[in-house]
């Protein structure tokens, strides 16, 4: 847990830190079928990704891991017509799906491979988030190291592993041999990161000159960045700078209320703020966006106009801070008890040393605070969609009780709590999110010539996005009981075909073996018994 926190603390401050304590790395693939010659998925109702209402029954032809053709062959409620669908040879392979959904597959845009302190062995990590058909992950930070994650980078583009696409966001500053004080020592670390493999840089906060000179080279050389905009430098360098200097992704909503700031200039803190005391720091969050200029203001406006006219793209992670406004609910979550580990349980509970782990004295007082600051944020959030501006998903899994995989399906229904309609969900869970990879061409959503990355599932998501959750949705059947519906069948990603269930079972059983050999259960904090 305390490596875990110094590698938080030493990412905020941008100082040199070269040594890594890794997970455990990811073994040999030995789960899914394919890339096929070819292969045709057929009568499934598609949801494209764009925006574009569902549309079926639709065949899917696919080569190798290109989708090389889409064809409507029907009406819903009549028979499909054989002589119109794309022909089968004895050796494709057919995958027959009426009735089914199929979407592009999901891109979370922050997503940490876990730690020592959470003690996540790589494969837990990977089939969690591919059983909820999650195809692409935006790492920022590279925690287990930037060598690390390039590795399983390129394994994961050979199949080598069972692992979403990975991309490395380097924290700034990460392997310097000294503190980075000055614009050309900056921008040197932003060409040394692009020639070590590095596909974009993840910030949390530097002085004026140095995240200047840092952006503006970052962007020269074609990468792209992300920004936690953490309190130690935002006083000096909000959303707003850092967008004009060319960032890509704000994450989280640090930086954004104190660009909105009309009556004051830094936040009310409490007078005797530490901002190493964890309950200081989100305890005082959830007063922030109250401090800033209300909705639809003047300023409000302005700063909004700026944000859209840069064309920058927000990242919001809702569900990482929803422990704030309801800890029972985050803590009580279904999916703990079968899929989370006991060494993550530990690092969730209580502790003045794992991040993320700040309940000292937690009161309805921060509920409430939280549940308006929530009100305020989705707002902004809706708004800036609504005017066009580019939202994507990201779930920051690994903290504050949130679980890989199951957090990012939250993420999704806090986008519609939020006011997106759930087409539009779905366009910032893919389409959205790939364009700020500068990944559109090539995934994103289904389209020929894309890599055939899908999400494929039995019950609409529009009308239900808790179907997209590993544990599925509650239902009560004609015998008056309750069953459980849904759940991804198939994640496809890069043409091969992967049993999303038995994935999540790989879980179960991975922290099942975890619970034996520690003899743990869990439990609830101060109730040990």
């Amino acid at each position: 847990m305390k490596k875990n926190l110094l590698w938080l603390l030493l990412a905020v401050f941008a100082l040199p830190f070269q040594s890594y304590s890794q997970i455990m790395p990811a073994p040999d693939r030995k789960e899914g079928e394919g890339p096929y010659d070819k292969l045709i998925i057929r009568g499934v109702t598609m949801i494209d990704g764009t925006g574009a209402p569902p549309i079926g029954p639709v065949d899917i032809v696919v080569q190798r891991n290109k989708i090389t053709e889409i064809k409507v062959v029907g009406y819903p409620g009549l028979p499909i017509k054989e002589e119109g669908r794309p022909l089968a040879g004895p050796n494709d392979k057919v995958l027959d799906l009426e009735g089914h959904f199929l979407l592009p597959g999901f891109i979370d845009m922050h997503g940490h491979i876990g730690g020592t302190g959470q003690g996540t062995p790589a494969e837990y990590v990977f089939k969690l988030w591919m059983s909820h058909g999650i195809t692409t992950v935006r790492d920022p930070a590279a925690g287990n190291g930037l060598s690390w994650v390039l590795d399983h980078k390129r394994k994961s583009l050979a199949n080598q592993i069972t692992a979403p696409r990975l991309l490395a966001y380097t924290v700034f500053g990460q392997g310097a041999t000294k503190p980075i004080t000055n614009a050309a020592e900056a921008r040197a670390w932003v060409n040394d990161n692009k020639a070590k493999g590095g596909d974009g840089i993840k910030f949390f906060g530097a002085k004026p000159e140095v995240m200047q000179a840092a952006l503006e080279e970052n962007k020269k050389i074609g990468l792209r960045s992300a920004m936690h905009h953490a309190q130690m430098d935002v006083a000096r360098w909000n959303v707003l700078h850092s967008a004009r200097a060319g960032l890509t992704t704000m994450e989280h909503w640090y930086g954004l209320p104190e660009a909105l700031f009309a009556d004051r200039t830094v936040q009310d803190y409490r007078l005797d703020y530490n901002y190493q005391n964890e309950q200081h720091r989100f305890g005082e969050a959830g007063k922030l966006w109250k401090q800033a200029a209300p909705p639809y203001s003047e300023h409000w406006n302005k700063v909004m106009d700026e944000l859209l006219a840069l064309d920058f793209t927000i990242d919001p992670t809702f569900n990482i801070y929803e422990a704030n406004r309801d800890l029972m609910r985050a803590r009580r979550a279904e999916w703990h008890e079968q899929y989370t580990l006991p060494s993550l349980w530990r690092f969730y509970k209580p502790s003045r040393e794992s991040h993320g782990s700040y309940w000292f004295d937690w009161t309805t007082e921060e509920e409430i605070q939280w549940k308006e600051n929530y009100r305020l944020w989705m707002t902004f959030v809706n708004e800036y969609k609504n005017r066009g501006g580019r939202v994507t998903t990201g779930s920051d899994s690994g903290f504050i009780y949130q679980l890989y995989g199951f957090a990012y399906i939250r993420e999704m229904e806090l986008l519609r709590e939020a006011g997106f309609h759930p087409l539009e969900v779905i366009r910032a869970s893919t389409l959205h999110a790939a364009e700020a990879l500068g990944m559109d061409k090539e995934i994103g959503s289904v389209e020929v010539g894309k890599l055939a990355d899908f999400v494929i599932l039995e019950e609409n998501p529009i009308q239900n996005l808790k179907v997209l959750y590993g544990t599925g949705a509650i239902r009560i059947n004609d015998q008056n009981e309750p069953i459980r519906v849904g759940g991804v069948k198939y994640t496809v990603k890069d043409g091969i075909v992967y049993d999303a269930k038995k994935l999540l079972q790989d879980v179960k059983t991975i922290v099942d073996q975890h619970k034996a050999r520690e003899n743990a259960r869990l439990t609830q904090p101060g109730l040990e018994y």
